[in-house]
């Protein structure tokens, strides 16, 4: 329905093995949630529903994990904005 509007930044889909895990040099991760309307007024109610995180067992470890010597972005990454942010400048 193309009045709903478009409610997502990008699919990230699955989090790699090993993101956020201490064997793989982190030390720990959080999902952080990127919610944009496109030319649609949008708003969030407390207790609204926005998404959801599935977690699944491995039937066994990976042979490489993410963030172990791959060079992974965001391993050991606090939180932070996205890049569709800009640093704000006030008005002159």
């Amino acid at each position: 329905d193309p009045l709903v509007g478009e409610f997502r930044v990008h699919y990230a889909g699955f989090f790699d093995p090993g993101f956020g895990h201490a064997a793989a040099g982190g030390s720990g991760a959080r999902a952080v949630p990127e919610v944009r309307s496109r030319e649609v007024p949008f708003i969030l109610e407390h207790g609204q529903t926005v998404g959801r995180l599935v977690y699944e067992r491995m039937s066994e470890r990976p042979k490489a994990l993410y963030g172990e010597g791959l060079g992974s972005n965001y391993q050991g990454q606090g939180l932070k904005l996205s890049k569709h942010f800009r640093a704000f400048v006030p008005a002159a």
